[in-house]
């Protein structure tokens, strides 16, 4: 559970900026939503390789 302590005086859109923020580092709707449905470890693993090449791909035509 996320705790965000609202300092005396502050905006409380501020500090719900903060909560956002938090919660998207957690990372728990991207689990969420990964867990909606089942992906083969082969899939898994083509789509790491095709994610890595588009990177990589990114970085070559930045060097240039």
């Amino acid at each position: 559970m996320l705790i965000i302590p609202v300092k005396e005086g502050e905006n409380i859109d501020r500090a719900l900026k903060r909560f956002k923020r938090k919660f998207d580092k957690t990372g728990a709707m991207r689990q969420l939503r990964s867990r909606q449905q089942y992906t083969k470890p082969s899939v898994a693993r083509r789509q790491e390789i095709q994610k890595a090449q588009y990177v990589q791909g990114l970085r070559d035509q930045e060097a240039q």
